[in-house]
Formats: C-alpha cells, sequence, structure tokens
C-alpha cells in the first residue's frame, strides 16, 4: 500500500493540456477517434493505409466529433507484425502532414513506443504522445518527450514488448496499476514533462475480470491528479464473453462508455466516433 506521503495530491475535476501552444480544457470530455495505418489491425487493418484513405477517414472522424486523431503505424494487437521506428516512419510518411494542412483546428496524436518515431512526428506537427510503453521498450522515451514538451498518454502495460500481452492475475488491478502510475509519473515530471494523461491499459496483459474491475473503480484510478484516457473500442475482453465479434458491441461498449464518464473520464479513444458523440452528449445533458 502506498504512504501518505506517496500519494499525489488531487487536482481540480478541470484539466488542460499545452498542445504545441494550444490549451485545450478538459472541462468537456474529448474523443479520440483512431485512425490505424496498419495492414494487420484485428478489425480495421488496411483501410486507411494510404494518403487519400487515411485522409477520407481523418475527415470522417473529424465530422462525427472527434477532436483528436490517434495515428497508428504499427498494430499493437497479439502476434501483430513488428516493425522497426524506420519502418513505422516510412509507413506514417506525409500523413500527418497532411492531415494538419487539410485540417489544421485537428489534434494529432501518434500511438507509437520509438523515440525516433516521436521525434519524426514531432517535426511533421503532432500534438500528443501516445506511448503504450510507458517509456519501457525504448530508453530515450522519456527524455524525448521532455525535448518536445508535448502531452504524454502514459499507458500501464506489462514491462516488455514480447510479455506485452502475457495475462497476469494481479491480486488488486487498482493498486497495481496505481503504483506503476506513482513511480512513472514521478520519473516524467522529473524530466520535465508537465503534461501527464493516464491510460489504464485495457486489452494489455489483463484478465477479464481485472478490467472489469477496472471499469468499476476508473474513479479511483490515477489519485485524481492527471486526466484519464480510456481506450475499451472494439476490446476483446468486451466482446469475447459474449460471443460477439469486435464490430457488433457497440451498446455495450457505450454503456461501458457512460460508467467511466461518470467517473471522470476526460478522454475516451474510440473507431466509432458517432455513437461515442451521442453518449458524451448523454453524458453532458445528465450533468
Amino acid at each position: 500500500m502506498l504512504s501518505n506521503s506517496q500519494i499525489p495530491e488531487p487536482q481540480p475535476d478541470i484539466y488542460s493540456l499545452n498542445c504545441n501552444g494550444r490549451l485545450i480544457q478538459l472541462d468537456v470530455p474529448k474523443i479520440m477517434g483512431i485512425l490505424n495505418l496498419t495492414p494487420d489491425s484485428f478489425s480495421d487493418g488496411g483501410k486507411f493505409n494510404n494518403e487519400k484513405s487515411a485522409l477520407r477517414q481523418a475527415e470522417k472522424l473529424l465530422s462525427e466529433g472527434a477532436e483528436i486523431i490517434d495515428i497508428g503505424p504499427q498494430s499493437t494487437r497479439p502476434n501483430a507484425e513488428y516493425l522497426s521506428s524506420k519502418e513505422e516512419i516510412n509507413r506514417i510518411g506525409n500523413i500527418i502532414h497532411l492531415i494538419k494542412k487539410e485540417f489544421p483546428e485537428a489534434l494529432i496524436s501518434l500511438d507509437t513506443f520509438y523515440a525516433e518515431t516521436v521525434k519524426f512526428g514531432f517535426n511533421e506537427g503532432i500534438d500528443l504522445i501516445n506511448d503504450i510503453s510507458g517509456g519501457q521498450y525504448d530508453a530515450e522515451m522519456f527524455d524525448t518527450a521532455a525535448q518536445t514538451k508535448l502531452p504524454y498518454i502514459l499507458m500501464h502495460v506489462n514491462p516488455s514488448y514480447e510479455t506485452m500481452h502475457d495475462k497476469i492475475r494481479f491480486e488488486d488491478i487498482t493498486l497495481e496499476v496505481n503504483r506503476y502510475f506513482s513511480q512513472k509519473t514521478k520519473e516524467l515530471l522529473e524530466k520535465g514533462v508537465n503534461d501527464i494523461i493516464l491510460d489504464p491499459g485495457f486489452g494489455f496483459g489483463k484478465t477479464v475480470e481485472d478490467q472489469m474491475k477496472m471499469i468499476d473503480e476508473v474513479e479511483y484510478l490515477g489519485f485524481g491528479r492527471f486526466p484519464l484516457l480510456i481506450g475499451i473500442s472494439r476490446k476483446s475482453f468486451i466482446y469475447k464473453p459474449l460471443g460477439k465479434s469486435p464490430l457488433d458491441i457497440n451498446e455495450e461498449t457505450q454503456k461501458l462508455h457512460m460508467k467511466v464518464l461518470e467517473q471522470g473520464a476526460k478522454i475516451v479513444r474510440v473507431h466509432d466516433v458517432a455513437q461515442a458523440k451521442e453518449t458524451v452528449t448523454r453524458f453532458l445533458q445528465r450533468k
């Protein structure tokens, strides 16, 4: 158990992020739309891996209510193809630049665990870093994040790429995730990364039972010091127990989105933006 001296002070319910000089308020929950540039993502692989289709999908995500576009050059599903940073950069090509040119108000998040890919993305104009590895798969990541001064999304995950999806049953998943967040946020703050977003890591190395427990205990994750991002879209802990496909669980997913929003989640990372927008609207009407 963490001692009182180790537990960060809770912050006010309204957070802000400095995204390349733009101050983004999180008083209203934001929708992050997923743009996979991969041929092998589990539910939309190969659909948006060229400039024309990626731009078209970015436009769709934004028109449906996304404020952040999360660009993923590498799939992190189980048994996915492993890419180097150079291969990620080649896959991204001009897509970040083109989206920023076409949709200058859009915020772009880059989903990578490589510092070199972050450097490339920063030069192309990204606004946030989304690192599923928590700095564990590239020793240069935290320093690079500090150099860019961009908001950094810190996800809870197993400590190596090879063990990323190994199922671990924790004695208390909420306590384990908070221990991890406490240690990692301390490292990030010491390096000068001030805008940190916490992602509990749904779909990565956790049992169905532990993930449902995290849903129930979202309000306790991160001690209320940093904004929470929840990424449960098309995740197997929802569809497998129901005997459904990833594309057939929208109703169940939106119920869970409502549950986490009611507990203070500030960003939801989704494939189905229009449906998530309806959920956020209903949530705001209830407040």
